[in-house]
């Protein structure tokens, strides 16, 4: 690894010194709100583009693709960095006006701990919130599964059913309605993590902590890792980081073995899912710490991704529309069954990587990664460009989520999501950011009119009339 350092291009170094600066200046800003988004944003890309070169060998790389090509890449990702840091703290400055006088409450809360008062006044009507969401969920999914609704709760007792199934591209109206089911569930779920880290009240800590039971196996014992991460991955850090006290060392300890568990659970996902369901995989083979860790995790390869697209596009292979994949995301909303000609995302892109099958149908979508995404639309310079002015404005709808103080755990599943953006900046990945935010909406609409509705005043009655009320 030492020599393929050496042999590293300016433009990597250049990746490198640009994430240093962005680091250390980020750090600076925790207090006023954007620091913490813009460290989430960096350590998205540090992951997905550089971690991808050491995690998958960069001997292959060179291998494959040629030094310009490389080179190109690194000078991308490069841009990227740079242009994000220039402007998510100037359209933290213009969009946040009203709210930078107020301090972060993400830092507040890490200095004070969980007692904070306002923060539990919002926790317990949340938990509610969740838990009335989850339980609808629950009686939708009892009438479609009828007797086998158990393994919708329990799936590690047989097998895992799923009332929210559909095809890749929902072609019938029901199709979205069960999009919104399915992203409304990983939200009550990971509002349960969420409370049962924070909530001070006994009685209600004890209720979040057994809906956590009763919903997380749900997701557990799924294939997909990036639902896993959305769904248990804030309760978590949300116990690590606020509700533990002590040393850094001691919370990087714990994080650390939270780490390796996940790396562990995600091999064996990785190893048993193209053959069966995981339950079965469990039954049948049991667990196996030392393989399972070791399996290769596919799919952090962002900047390989980056250099096919640049191949591609090079020699004429692939030639996508002008801002195709925005506009897929951005009409991704609209029911097909109202819409049958909807973009497909980067279905074309995966066919220009060979994942075609029978009846020219997609074997598998392949992700263009978030830079790669801007390359495909707008290009080499303004792509990389415009893929950064979309995580700054991100980071700044984050950092005024920090700042009104009111949406803390939209906040922190906001920053949880922001690693998943790294595959691809799309709405897939924040439907449920999108439609708990509506959710938490509508509770606060319909709090404050209960707040705010004159009452009625009480008719007094009288001794001979009470006996007949």
């Amino acid at each position: 690894m030492f020599e393929t350092l050496l042999n590293m291009p300016l433009s990597f170094w250049t990746v490198l010194v640009i994430l240093m600066i962005g680091i250390l200046f980020a750090l600076e800003k925790i207090r006023g709100g954007i620091g913490l988004p813009m460290l989430a944003v960096l350590a998205t890309a540090a992951v997905w583009y550089l971690v991808d070169m050491f995690y998958n060998g960069y001997d292959y790389y060179s291998q494959t693709f040629t030094q310009d090509i490389l080179s190109n890449a690194w000078w991308q990702v490069a841009l990227f960095l740079a242009v994000f840091l220039l402007l998510a703290p100037e359209l933290h400055k213009v969009f946040n006006d009203r709210y930078l006088s107020q301090p972060s409450s993400a830092y507040l809360l890490a200095r004070e701990g969980v007692n904070n008062p306002r923060l539990q006044e919002r926790l317990i009507p949340l938990f509610k919130l969740a838990f009335f969401i989850w339980g609808a969920l629950a009686v939708i999914a009892a009438f479609r599964l009828h007797a086998d609704v158990i393994y919708y709760f329990f799936p590690f007792l047989g097998f895992k059913w799923d009332p929210w199934g559909r095809s890749r591209l929902g072609s019938s109206g029901v199709d979205a309605l069960f999009s919104i089911a399915f992203n409304l569930q990983i939200f009550a779920t990971a509002c349960f993590g969420i409370s049962a880290a924070l909530i001070t009240n006994a009685r209600f800590r004890m209720l979040a902590l057994v809906a956590c039971c009763a919903s997380m196996p749900y997701f557990i014992f799924d294939r997909t890792r990036n639902v896993m991460l959305s769904s248990m991955l804030p309760g978590i850090l949300s116990w690590v980081v606020f509700r533990i006290r002590g040393t850094l060392f001691k919370k990087v300890l714990i994080l650390s073995f939270f780490f390796l568990l996940t790396n562990f659970w995600f091999g064996f996902v990785l190893a048993s899912r193209v053959s069966g369901t995981i339950t079965d995989a469990l039954q049948q083979k049991g667990l196996d710490i030392a393989a399972d860790s070791a399996v290769h995790h596919q799919g952090l390869n962002m900047f390989e991704e980056l250099c096919w697209i640049n191949t591609l596009t090079g020699n004429g292979s692939f030639r996508p529309a002008f801002g195709a994949l925005y506009f897929g995301e951005l009409v991704s909303p609209i029911p097909r069954a109202l819409w049958p000609g909807k973009p497909a995302g980067n279905l074309d892109y995966s066919i220009a990587r060979g994942q075609f099958g029978a009846n020219y149908s997609v074997g598998a979508s392949i992700s263009t990664g978030m830079i790669g995404q801007g390359v495909v639309s707008f290009g080499p310079i303004l792509g990389p460009s415009f893929a950064a002015f979309l995580m700054s404005v991100w980071a700044v709808i984050l950092a005024r989520l920090d700042l009104r103080g009111r949406d803390f755990v939209l906040y922190g599943f906001g920053l949880i999501l922001t690693f998943n953006l790294g595959r691809d900046i799309t709405t897939i990945t924040l439907y449920t950011f999108i439609f708990g935010s509506l959710a938490v909406w509508c509770m606060n609409r319909v709090s404050k009119w209960l707040q705010t509705r004159p009452r009625q005043p009480q008719r007094r009655l009288s001794h001979h009339a009470s006996f007949h009320v």
